[in-house]
């Protein structure tokens, strides 16, 4: 491949006949996102956004992920030293705001797990292509931070209110379950997509080399369970959402009993921010979205629950976080509401 973006040897930029492929490098740390992985990406887009002789942008991931998320022990060790790395989020959410505004078809080729940052760098694009080897999630209320790089745009825009439960699980899906909730555009075999590049590269057309490839892929999750997210989901309080999975549960229901045990495993400090956040943005544009999550960013970075999730999950593996609040009904809302509270040093620049 041709090209370099100097993304510090963690990614590769090429052009293949009418493509420009970005190739995220990082096979052993499932290509989590550096900074400098994120500026390269940008000055790229910029690149071939001007040049007349792209037509179309590729990103797909080396090894067995597309992109597991940010780099989160090098945020975790700058936060704890004082040095929260904010300046890897604005540049990060400036990306996730120009690959949704880019011309050009972007293609997100996901062979493998995409979580928190992947994601970011894939369900922004006009076209998201899934394998039968992709996992999605969004973890964050697990980790103590917040469903972000756009969250609040796509997921309160899935129907069935099916963002919602996501963002408060954290749950793992595949590619049909991903298929049918629109957060992938295509379902196509992995070992299809050496061919599929090919021929978008050779003619710079995207939805004829798809409309070959593609599969029906059917979801994972029965009706009775997507009715049930419809129902449990579209209350207009966390507080609504929780009662109503309780008395479901009290009741039998063993979906809504195994959801209310998902949900009272994570940080009800970050529970009570996904959910208000989905439901601003779900009347919010992109950009504003992204200036509402660099709001909330630099408030999670000085919040404890970041800390402590990412010591039980990554440092010490206890997989036992002792959040603070411990329970939902001990947030204090104005503690809520200064998580979106305007900046006093000014918002974030797109």
């Amino acid at each position: 491949m041709e090209g370099d973006f100097d993304g510090g040897g963690d990614i590769r930029f090429g052009r293949q006949g009418h493509a420009g492929i970005i190739v995220l490098d990082r096979p052993a740390a499932l290509n989590a996102l550096t900074h400098s992985m994120v500026k390269a990406i940008g000055r790229a887009l910029a690149a071939w956004e001007a040049d007349e002789k792209v037509r179309v942008v590729l990103i797909k991931g080396e090894g067995r992920a597309f992109c597991a998320g940010g780099d989160i022990l090098d945020i975790y060790e700058a936060g704890r030293a004082g040095r929260p790395p904010i300046g890897f989020f604005a540049d990060e959410y400036r990306l996730n705001a120009a690959i949704a505004r880019l011309s050009k078809p972007y293609v997100a080729l996901i062979d493998g797990v995409v979580m928190g940052g992947g994601v970011g760098v894939s369900a922004h694009g006009s076209h998201r292509v899934m394998t039968e080897k992709a996992v999605f999630a969004m973890p964050e209320v697990g980790i103590g931070f917040f469903p972000d790089v756009g969250g609040s745009h796509f997921l309160s825009r899935l129907k069935g209110h099916y963002g919602m439960y996501l963002a408060l699980t954290g749950e793992r899906i595949g590619q049909g379950e991903a298929l049918g909730a629109g957060l992938a555009t295509h379902a196509v075999d992995s070992a299809a997509l050496a061919g599929l590049v090919d021929e978008i590269a050779r003619t710079g057309e995207v939805d004829g080399a798809l409309a070959a490839r593609a599969r029906d892929v059917p979801r994972e999750k029965d009706a009775a369970s997507l009715d049930a997210i419809a129902r449990h989901f579209s209350l207009l309080t966390l507080e609504e959402c929780v009662a109503s999975l309780s008395q479901a549960a009290e009741e039998g229901d063993g979906f809504a009993a195994a959801t209310l045990k998902t949900i009272a495993k994570r940080s009800p400090t970050s529970l009570h921010v996904a959910f208000r956040q989905l439901r601003l943005g779900a009347a919010l544009t992109m950009d504003e979205c992204m200036r509402m999550e660099f709001r909330i960013v630099n408030r999670m970075l000085a919040n404890g629950d970041f800390y402590e999730g990412i010591r039980a999950a990554v440092i010490d593996r206890t997989r036992a976080p002792e959040w603070r609040p411990a329970s939902l009904d001990e947030v204090n809302p104005a503690a809520i509401d200064a998580f979106f509270a305007p900046l006093p040093d000014g918002e974030l620049k797109l």
